[in-house]
């Protein structure tokens, strides 16, 4: 698909050919008539659904399960470690390659099963073939469908692909996959650090923790010159009690709250810019509770001629209007459109206002109302309350979260420069215009950050 001679001993050969030459094939998932909504349970096999397929992963939360008994009826349908499991409709270029943990588990409804086989091609090779763009725009354009694309094993069996000899297949596969690796750890080790703030939060100011152990007579675990900023009592309020000195206050009247803006799609001047641009779609990054980078940017001109307005990173942005109750925190200063709100306090880090929109998000969203479709407006934000704390408390938690928080903001940069490096590779390496030794290099280079180096990848 690249138009480019494969190297020698390179073979141009078909998905569905390459499976079932060793012992593979492609398999659709079950239909609706063989598992239904009410055979879901609470604990069980998960069963792997389009929207569980994440970046060449399988993303289990919220993933559905099945009784055992049914996971057996379905047993045709098991995956096992090397499958790669593919969205079959909607977004059809979505692909996981499945894990050893994941072994056993289902291929669900609306997707496709790729196994290799046992020997001959490499499974993770072939997960990052599916992963190239020449690859993913052959996909999309032979998908069927009118309102919404849809693959079927005939389409995904008839897909152009070329083999390596097995060697270089496993080489590819490990350069990219080190890269993902990365990626990966540095997701699970944000992941860990946001919820060991998001527990100091909690434990601060939604439980009173340090207060309790300090009026029941016990050591509160903190150093003396913090457990020194919490009383050792409680008072009354119209939400329950809070921490003696403390006070109660509806929501809107602890923050700045500031609406965006959209400049004229019409007006290209506006757009292209510097100035990130953030939409409800950029909420969608489960890797961190920072946003860097958007979709779409626009210019200062854009800013200026327009209800736009930019504010300062660590502010909160809610998604406000449709898909409601989305949080992030600005990683840069940005500018947003009119379905969000931006929520600062300016005499704070900004840290303390993310946790405590995070832990009101449920609330704001059952709050939320409109003819149409949802809208957290101003007044829904002075309908919920928050416990106020004394400067010093708030100072003190800002200064433990910093370090954890500002880990998680460099990982995402670190993570968002390896994944373009592994999709600058990815094509190269596949059509053997870069061949494995080269591909070392540039990584070797990009990882040292050298100014002798080799050029970047074009």
């Amino acid at each position: 698909m690249s138009g480019r001679p494969a190297p020698a001993k390179w073979v141009l050969t078909t998905l569905g050919q390459a499976c079932n030459l060793n012992g593979g094939g492609i398999q659709t998932g079950p239909f609706g008539t063989q598992l239904h909504a009410h055979d879901y349970v609470a604990n069980g096999v998960p069963c792997v659904m389009p929207e569980n397929i994440g970046d060449n992963r399988v993303v289990e939360e919220g993933i559905s399960r099945v009784s055992k008994s049914d996971a057996n009826r379905l047993s045709r349908y098991a995956l096992r470690a090397d499958d790669i499991v593919c969205s079959r409709r909607g977004d059809v270029t979505r692909r996981a390659l499945i894990r050893d943990r994941e072994n056993g588990w289902l291929c669900g409804t609306g997707c496709l099963r790729v196994r290799p086989g046992d020997s001959g091609t490499d499974a993770r090779y072939l997960s990052y073939y599916l992963a190239a763009p020449p690859t993913r725009e052959w996909i999309t354009r032979h998908a069927h469908g009118a309102t919404m694309p849809n693959l079927n094993t005939a389409i995904l069996s008839a897909l152009p692909i070329t083999l390596p000899p097995h060697e270089e297949q496993r080489a590819i596969a490990a350069i990219l996959g080190a890269l993902d690796d990365k990626i990966d750890l540095n997701r699970r080790m944000s992941k860990t650090l946001e919820a060991i703030a998001r527990a100091l939060f909690k434990s601060w100011f939604v439980d009173f923790d340090p207060v309790r152990a300090k009026a029941e007579g016990r050591a509160p675990g903190l150093p003396k010159e913090i457990a020194d900023l919490f009383p050792a009592d409680f008072e009354e309020s119209d939400q329950g009690e809070i921490p003696a000195g403390w006070r109660e206050s509806p929501f809107a009247e602890t923050v700045e709250i500031t609406g965006g803006g959209t400049p004229k799609t019409s007006t290209p001047e506006y757009w292209g810019g510097d100035v990130p641009w953030f939409s409800v779609a950029d909420a969608a990054d489960e890797r961190t509770p920072w946003c860097i980078y958007t979709t779409r940017r626009i210019t200062k001109l854009g800013v200026t001629e327009s209800a736009a307005v930019v504010v300062p990173e660590r502010t909160t942005i809610i998604s406000a209007r449709g898909t409601v109750g989305r949080i992030v925190l600005t990683g840069v200063p940005m500018a947003f459109n009119q379905s969000c709100y931006a929520l600062r306090r300016p005499h704070e880090a900004g840290y303390l206002l993310y946790f405590s929109t995070k832990h009101l998000a449920d609330e704001l969203k059952r709050h939320a109302h409109g003819s149409v479709f949802d809208t957290i407006t101003r007044d829904t934000l002075s309908t919920v309350s928050v416990p106020v704390a004394p400067a010093p408390v708030v100072r003190a938690f800002e200064s433990i979260v910093e370090a954890p928080m500002e880990r998680i903001r460099v990982a995402l940069r670190d993570s968002d420069t390896l994944a373009q490096l592994r999709d600058a590779l990815l094509p190269k390496l596949i059509s053997g215009e870069i061949r494995v030794p080269q591909a070392k290099r540039f990584i070797a280079a990009a990882a040292s950050g050298t100014q002798g180096g080799p050029a970047p990848i074009k």
